[in-house]
């Protein structure tokens, strides 16, 4: 599915911070940012990916930070507090 479909279909960017333990020096955090397409709040794509992490990866999570942006919304206004005329 293209990228307008999903977004269509409530699809939004959404991008995840995730905070994991190296498996060799597990005091260690390491940091990986997944990002992709899926639908808030109950982000199924997330959720897969991070099944995923805990069944094939070795490395421990520790957290998940999550942020999302609606792409196709209406167009908006923004006024400016200066212009300028230029002949």
């Amino acid at each position: 599915m293209r990228d307008i479909e999903r977004q269509l279909k409530d699809y939004r960017l959404t991008t995840a911070e995730i905070l994991y333990h190296l498996p060799d020096h597990p005091h260690l955090l390491q940091s990986f940012v997944w990002q992709d397409y899926d639908i808030a709040p109950k982000f199924p794509e997330l959720h897969r990916f991070l099944d995923f992490w805990t069944h094939h990866i070795e490395g421990t999570l520790h957290s998940v930070t999550v942020a999302h942006l609606d792409l196709v919304r209406p167009p908006g206004w923004i006024y400016a507090s200066y212009s300028e005329a230029i002949h």
